[in-house]
């Protein structure tokens, strides 16, 4: 599907500009404590990137709040009011993988990496690369305290490097109601029960965001043949829902720039988009 005509593209202008179809609300679904994305504080960076899109329609912003685990998709999304057939509780996921499978995605509007995050003043200073770890003597790996999620790239990268004993294991997604992954790790590495964790751009921004200058060493993890760490987000919509989809594409081009200051604001590691993204499609 393209939207390279004119006539389509005027079409959809119209549609999107004429007050008989206009949205009154821009309504998201979101995770109440997903710090750095959302929180009903409203202080994530999704939450900002939500502000910027209803402003900029002239539109008032609604959320439908749901944690953000198995199931959040088929709870919000996906799910309809009461006993009606095509009247959802929310329209727009802010961020998903590009080409994440449970929606339909818009183009992707940030990339980051995953970032080997290490506390200071615990005697890993001298690291330098995450392949270090591996080359250290016996007695100090045997030392190393480092998160393991149950899922993710940083775990498989642990047991490439023959590491996995020396891992702390952490669950992805927690169902706790008072703490998030980003929350936990945080607490846990300035509690000293961990020295150092692979996490995901915007979690270690979160965590470095939490403590004062210069308490972590970040170093970004590099992709490989066969082990990935740098991906692209997009925003999320129900399939079929083209003409939102459409609507949000113009405005991440036309909000670009600002959308990229938000995010840098929370210390997420940001890397070039790649110039081809296969995000979906509905045909």
């Amino acid at each position: 599907m393209t939207l390279r005509t004119l006539f389509f593209s005027g079409l959809l202008l119209a549609a999107i500009a004429s007050p008989a179809n206009a949205e009154e609300k821009f309504r998201v679904c979101a995770d109440p404590l997903d710090p750095p994305y959302s929180t009903k504080n409203g202080d994530g960076f999704e939450n900002k990137i939500a502000e910027l899109f209803a402003k900029a329609l002239e539109q008032k912003l609604e959320y439908t709040w749901f944690p953000n685990r198995m199931g959040f998709i088929r709870n919000t999304l996906t799910a309809t009011i009461g006993d009606s057939e095509d009247e959802y509780k929310c329209d727009i996921v802010i961020g998903v993988p590009s080409g994440y499978d449970r929606t339909l995605t818009t183009k992707p509007y940030y990339h980051s990496t995953y970032i080997l995050l290490i506390a200071k003043n615990r005697g890993w200073d001298d690291i330098e690369s995450a392949e270090q770890l591996n080359d250290l003597p016996l007695q100090r790996q045997e030392s190393l305290r480092i998160a393991m999620f149950d899922r993710g790239p940083g775990t498989a990268w642990l047991q490439k490097m023959g590491l996995i004993d020396q891992g702390v294991p952490y669950q992805t997604m927690t169902g706790d109601s008072e703490n998030n992954v980003a929350i936990q790790i945080d607490k846990d590495l300035k509690a000293g029960k961990i020295d150092m964790a692979i996490l995901w751009g915007p979690t270690a921004g979160h965590v470095i965001s939490q403590s004062p200058p210069k308490s972590y060493t970040a170093i970004p993890m590099s992709s490989s043949p066969g082990m990935r760490f740098d991906f692209s987000i997009a925003m999320g919509v129900r399939y079929g829902d083209k003409l939102r989809k459409e609507m949000l594409n113009r405005l991440i081009d036309e909000h670009f720039d600002d959308i990229q200051k938000i995010i840098a604001g929370y210390q997420v590691p940001l890397l070039p988009i790649p110039k081809r993204q296969n995000h979906k499609d509905d045909d």
